[in-house]
Protein backbone atom coordinates (compact mmCIF):
# COMPACT_ATOMS: atom_id res chain seq x y z
CA UNK A 1 0.00 0.00 0.00
CA UNK A 2 2.57 2.46 0.93
CA UNK A 3 4.68 1.77 -1.89
CA UNK A 4 1.52 2.56 -4.41
CA UNK A 5 1.59 5.80 -2.45
CA UNK A 6 5.13 6.39 -3.30
CA UNK A 7 4.02 6.32 -7.24
CA UNK A 8 2.57 10.04 -6.25
CA UNK A 9 5.86 11.68 -5.37
CA UNK A 10 7.37 11.47 -9.72
CA UNK A 11 3.67 12.23 -10.83
CA UNK A 12 3.93 15.70 -8.67
CA UNK A 13 6.95 16.33 -9.85
CA UNK A 14 6.47 16.26 -13.07
CA UNK A 15 3.27 18.64 -12.27
CA UNK A 16 5.51 21.07 -10.89
CA UNK A 17 8.32 20.71 -13.74
CA UNK A 18 4.97 21.48 -16.16
CA UNK A 19 4.00 24.47 -14.08
CA UNK A 20 7.63 26.26 -14.93
CA UNK A 21 6.07 28.04 -18.14
CA UNK A 22 3.47 30.25 -15.72
CA UNK A 23 6.63 31.48 -13.79
CA UNK A 24 9.09 32.03 -16.60
CA UNK A 25 6.59 33.45 -18.67
CA UNK A 26 5.12 35.76 -15.89
CA UNK A 27 8.93 36.93 -15.10
CA UNK A 28 9.36 37.50 -18.49
CA UNK A 29 6.33 39.94 -18.85
CA UNK A 30 7.99 42.26 -15.61
CA UNK A 31 11.09 42.65 -17.10
CA UNK A 32 13.22 39.44 -16.44
CA UNK A 33 15.48 38.72 -18.94
CA UNK A 34 16.79 35.18 -19.24
CA UNK A 35 19.81 34.88 -17.26
CA UNK A 36 18.34 36.84 -14.48
CA UNK A 37 15.51 34.49 -14.24
CA UNK A 38 18.09 31.33 -14.15
CA UNK A 39 20.19 33.33 -11.35
CA UNK A 40 16.95 33.38 -9.74
CA UNK A 41 15.81 30.37 -10.15
CA UNK A 42 19.22 28.92 -9.00
CA UNK A 43 20.32 30.75 -6.28
CA UNK A 44 17.06 30.43 -4.59
CA UNK A 45 17.18 26.41 -5.04
CA UNK A 46 20.67 26.16 -3.34
CA UNK A 47 18.52 26.69 0.44
CA UNK A 48 15.72 23.41 -0.71
CA UNK A 49 18.59 21.50 -1.62
CA UNK A 50 21.03 22.29 1.16
CA UNK A 51 17.78 21.12 3.82
CA UNK A 52 17.08 17.80 1.66
CA UNK A 53 20.78 17.24 2.33
CA UNK A 54 21.06 18.14 5.91
CA UNK A 55 18.07 15.86 6.25
CA UNK A 56 19.12 13.05 4.22
CA UNK A 57 22.84 12.77 4.70
CA UNK A 58 25.34 15.45 5.72
CA UNK A 59 27.94 12.89 4.13
CA UNK A 60 26.76 14.21 0.96
CA UNK A 61 28.15 17.45 0.77
CA UNK A 62 31.72 15.16 0.00
CA UNK A 63 32.73 14.88 -3.39
CA UNK A 64 35.58 13.52 -5.34
CA UNK A 65 37.85 16.25 -7.57
CA UNK A 66 37.94 13.84 -10.33
CA UNK A 67 33.95 13.71 -10.44
CA UNK A 68 34.31 17.64 -10.95
CA UNK A 69 34.61 17.43 -14.80
CA UNK A 70 31.09 15.50 -14.75
CA UNK A 71 29.70 17.74 -12.44
CA UNK A 72 30.14 20.95 -14.46
CA UNK A 73 28.72 18.91 -17.84
CA UNK A 74 25.78 18.65 -15.58
CA UNK A 75 25.33 22.48 -14.57
CA UNK A 76 26.28 23.51 -18.24
CA UNK A 77 23.99 21.09 -19.54
CA UNK A 78 21.34 22.22 -16.80
CA UNK A 79 21.87 25.94 -18.17
CA UNK A 80 21.63 25.59 -22.02
CA UNK A 81 18.18 23.21 -20.70
CA UNK A 82 16.76 26.05 -19.05
CA UNK A 83 17.62 29.44 -21.93
CA UNK A 84 16.09 26.49 -24.59
CA UNK A 85 12.97 25.40 -22.66
CA UNK A 86 12.39 28.98 -21.28
CA UNK A 87 12.61 30.29 -24.62
CA UNK A 88 10.42 27.49 -25.94
CA UNK A 89 7.72 28.22 -23.51
CA UNK A 90 7.68 31.87 -24.21
CA UNK A 91 7.14 31.32 -28.07
CA UNK A 92 5.14 28.17 -28.54
CA UNK A 93 2.15 27.00 -26.17
CA UNK A 94 3.63 25.36 -22.72
CA UNK A 95 1.90 21.95 -23.96
CA UNK A 96 4.24 22.03 -27.15
CA UNK A 97 7.53 23.16 -25.54
CA UNK A 98 6.84 20.12 -23.05
CA UNK A 99 6.52 17.76 -25.47
CA UNK A 100 9.18 19.01 -27.32
CA UNK A 101 11.69 18.36 -24.22
CA UNK A 102 10.12 15.05 -23.25
CA UNK A 103 11.64 13.97 -26.11
CA UNK A 104 15.28 13.42 -24.45
CA UNK A 105 14.75 9.56 -24.23
CA UNK A 106 15.01 9.86 -28.05
CA UNK A 107 18.47 11.49 -28.03
CA UNK A 108 19.67 9.27 -25.23
CA UNK A 109 19.27 6.21 -27.92
CA UNK A 110 20.83 8.05 -30.80
CA UNK A 111 23.87 9.31 -28.73
CA UNK A 112 24.25 5.79 -27.39
CA UNK A 113 24.09 4.35 -30.56
CA UNK A 114 27.11 7.18 -31.73
CA UNK A 115 28.90 6.81 -28.64
CA UNK A 116 28.65 3.31 -27.59
CA UNK A 117 27.09 1.45 -30.33
CA UNK A 118 24.14 0.59 -28.45
CA UNK A 119 21.17 -1.32 -30.96
CA UNK A 120 18.07 0.74 -31.69
CA UNK A 121 15.66 -1.93 -32.14
CA UNK A 122 12.84 -1.98 -34.86
CA UNK A 123 10.35 -0.88 -31.68
CA UNK A 124 12.44 1.75 -30.24
CA UNK A 125 12.48 3.31 -33.87
CA UNK A 126 8.91 3.17 -34.32
CA UNK A 127 8.54 4.36 -30.99
CA UNK A 128 10.90 7.15 -32.21
CA UNK A 129 8.85 7.54 -35.31
CA UNK A 130 5.66 7.96 -33.89
CA UNK A 131 6.89 10.78 -31.10
CA UNK A 132 7.96 13.10 -33.43
CA UNK A 133 5.12 12.83 -36.08
CA UNK A 134 2.68 13.49 -32.95
CA UNK A 135 5.03 16.72 -32.62
CA UNK A 136 4.41 17.37 -36.08
CA UNK A 137 0.33 17.19 -35.31
CA UNK A 138 1.33 19.55 -32.02
CA UNK A 139 2.76 22.26 -34.26
CA UNK A 140 -0.36 22.92 -36.30
CA UNK A 141 1.78 22.48 -39.81
CA UNK A 142 -0.93 20.79 -41.09
CA UNK A 143 -3.76 23.14 -40.22
CA UNK A 144 -1.80 26.57 -40.94
CA UNK A 145 0.89 28.11 -42.68
CA UNK A 146 4.00 27.47 -41.77
CA UNK A 147 4.68 30.86 -41.30
CA UNK A 148 2.55 30.86 -37.93
CA UNK A 149 4.81 28.46 -36.71
CA UNK A 150 7.53 30.02 -34.15
CA UNK A 151 10.28 28.41 -35.29
CA UNK A 152 12.62 29.29 -32.65
CA UNK A 153 9.81 27.77 -30.55
CA UNK A 154 10.36 24.84 -31.79
CA UNK A 155 14.24 24.80 -32.43
CA UNK A 156 14.45 25.69 -28.85
CA UNK A 157 12.28 22.78 -27.46
CA UNK A 158 14.31 20.69 -29.36
CA UNK A 159 17.70 21.95 -28.10
CA UNK A 160 16.23 21.60 -24.64
CA UNK A 161 15.59 17.79 -25.20
CA UNK A 162 19.11 17.97 -26.41
CA UNK A 163 20.42 19.15 -23.17
CA UNK A 164 18.38 17.44 -20.97
CA UNK A 165 19.26 14.19 -22.71
CA UNK A 166 23.15 15.17 -22.08
CA UNK A 167 22.40 15.81 -19.06
CA UNK A 168 20.75 12.21 -18.20
CA UNK A 169 23.79 10.57 -19.27
CA UNK A 170 26.11 12.88 -17.76
CA UNK A 171 24.37 12.81 -14.02
CA UNK A 172 23.93 8.74 -14.50
CA UNK A 173 27.85 8.41 -14.85
CA UNK A 174 28.25 10.87 -11.94
CA UNK A 175 25.91 8.28 -10.14
CA UNK A 176 27.76 5.50 -11.23
CA UNK A 177 31.02 6.72 -9.53
CA UNK A 178 29.03 6.95 -5.95
CA UNK A 179 27.42 10.70 -6.10
CA UNK A 180 23.88 11.18 -5.14
CA UNK A 181 21.40 12.77 -7.23
CA UNK A 182 21.20 15.89 -4.54
CA UNK A 183 24.88 16.24 -4.39
CA UNK A 184 25.06 16.53 -8.48
CA UNK A 185 22.28 19.40 -8.20
CA UNK A 186 23.53 21.34 -4.75
CA UNK A 187 27.10 21.91 -6.73
CA UNK A 188 25.54 21.98 -10.28
CA UNK A 189 23.63 24.98 -8.90
CA UNK A 190 26.24 26.42 -7.25
CA UNK A 191 28.13 26.17 -10.33
CA UNK A 192 25.41 27.98 -12.25
CA UNK A 193 24.75 30.68 -9.63
CA UNK A 194 28.24 31.90 -9.10
CA UNK A 195 29.10 32.24 -13.71
CA UNK A 196 25.73 34.03 -13.90
CA UNK A 197 26.46 37.05 -11.35
CA UNK A 198 28.01 38.57 -14.61
CA UNK A 199 25.34 38.18 -16.55
CA UNK A 200 22.87 39.02 -14.08
CA UNK A 201 20.67 42.52 -13.94
CA UNK A 202 20.17 43.07 -10.03
CA UNK A 203 18.35 46.21 -11.11
CA UNK A 204 15.72 44.05 -12.86
CA UNK A 205 15.31 42.08 -9.59
CA UNK A 206 14.81 45.06 -7.16
CA UNK A 207 12.27 46.57 -10.18
CA UNK A 208 10.37 43.37 -9.48
CA UNK A 209 10.38 43.35 -6.17
CA UNK A 210 9.51 46.51 -5.87
CA UNK A 211 6.46 46.21 -7.28
CA UNK A 212 5.04 45.06 -4.18
CA UNK A 213 7.90 43.31 -2.13
CA UNK A 214 5.89 40.54 0.33
CA UNK A 215 4.36 38.99 -2.44
CA UNK A 216 7.02 39.40 -5.34
CA UNK A 217 9.86 37.83 -2.67
CA UNK A 218 6.96 34.86 -2.29
CA UNK A 219 6.71 34.27 -5.73
CA UNK A 220 10.28 34.16 -6.59
CA UNK A 221 10.68 31.38 -3.79
CA UNK A 222 7.80 29.25 -4.82
CA UNK A 223 9.28 29.64 -8.60
CA UNK A 224 13.02 28.05 -7.60
CA UNK A 225 11.17 25.84 -5.12
CA UNK A 226 7.69 24.55 -7.33
CA UNK A 227 9.39 24.28 -10.67
CA UNK A 228 13.11 23.49 -9.80
CA UNK A 229 14.33 21.96 -6.73
CA UNK A 230 11.22 19.96 -5.35
CA UNK A 231 10.36 18.28 -8.37
CA UNK A 232 14.01 16.82 -8.47
CA UNK A 233 13.95 16.06 -4.65
CA UNK A 234 10.41 14.11 -5.08
CA UNK A 235 11.67 12.60 -7.88
CA UNK A 236 14.35 11.27 -5.98
CA UNK A 237 13.09 10.38 -2.60
CA UNK A 238 10.61 7.78 -5.05
CA UNK A 239 13.29 6.19 -6.55
CA UNK A 240 14.15 4.54 -2.94
CA UNK A 241 10.38 2.78 -3.19
CA UNK A 242 9.81 1.95 -6.86
CA UNK A 243 11.65 1.31 -9.78
CA UNK A 244 13.70 4.37 -11.69
CA UNK A 245 12.07 3.41 -15.39
CA UNK A 246 8.18 3.77 -13.76
CA UNK A 247 8.87 6.68 -11.93
CA UNK A 248 10.80 8.03 -14.96
CA UNK A 249 7.72 7.38 -17.09
CA UNK A 250 5.27 8.79 -14.42
CA UNK A 251 6.97 11.96 -14.12
CA UNK A 252 7.53 12.72 -18.09
CA UNK A 253 3.69 11.58 -18.77
CA UNK A 254 2.93 14.07 -15.76
CA UNK A 255 4.72 17.25 -16.95
CA UNK A 256 3.37 17.78 -20.61
CA UNK A 257 -0.23 17.18 -19.46
CA UNK A 258 0.54 19.52 -16.68
CA UNK A 259 1.78 21.97 -18.98
CA UNK A 260 -1.82 21.29 -21.18
CA UNK A 261 -3.73 22.10 -18.13
CA UNK A 262 -1.72 25.33 -16.92
CA UNK A 263 -1.65 26.30 -20.76
CA UNK A 264 -5.61 25.74 -21.44
CA UNK A 265 -6.77 27.47 -18.06
CA UNK A 266 -4.52 30.84 -17.46
CA UNK A 267 -3.29 31.34 -21.24
CA UNK A 268 -6.57 29.95 -23.11
CA UNK A 269 -4.05 27.74 -25.28
CA UNK A 270 -6.85 25.43 -26.72
CA UNK A 271 -5.24 22.14 -28.91
CA UNK A 272 -7.22 21.60 -31.92
CA UNK A 273 -8.51 18.02 -32.44
CA UNK A 274 -5.33 17.40 -34.45
CA UNK A 275 -3.00 19.15 -32.08
CA UNK A 276 -4.40 16.91 -28.98
CA UNK A 277 -4.20 13.96 -31.21
CA UNK A 278 -0.55 14.36 -31.59
CA UNK A 279 0.10 15.07 -27.79
CA UNK A 280 -1.53 12.11 -27.04
CA UNK A 281 0.31 10.25 -29.51
CA UNK A 282 3.30 11.18 -28.45
CA UNK A 283 3.21 10.80 -25.00
CA UNK A 284 1.64 7.11 -25.47
CA UNK A 285 5.29 6.92 -27.94
CA UNK A 286 7.32 8.24 -25.46
CA UNK A 287 5.84 6.02 -22.34
CA UNK A 288 6.21 2.63 -24.54
CA UNK A 289 9.78 3.63 -25.38
CA UNK A 290 10.60 4.72 -21.78
CA UNK A 291 9.56 0.95 -20.48
CA UNK A 292 11.15 -0.50 -23.17
CA UNK A 293 14.21 1.24 -22.75
CA UNK A 294 13.92 -0.29 -18.72
CA UNK A 295 13.22 -3.77 -20.01
CA UNK A 296 16.10 -3.85 -21.82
Amino acid sequence: MMKKLYLILPILAGFMFGSSGVFVRTLTQNGIDSTTLLFLRFSIAIIPLLIAIFLTDKELFKIKLKDLPLILVCAMCIVGLNICYNESMNTVSLSLAAVLLSLAPIYVLILAYILFREKITSKKLICMALAIFGCVLMTGALETSLENIPIIGIISGIGAGMFWAVYLMSSKKAIENGNHTYTILFYSVIFISIALIPFTSFSQINNFISINPKLTILFLIIHSTFSFALPYILSTLSLKYIDSGVSSILMSGAEPFAALIFGLIIYSETPTPVMFSGFILTIIAMTILSRKENAN
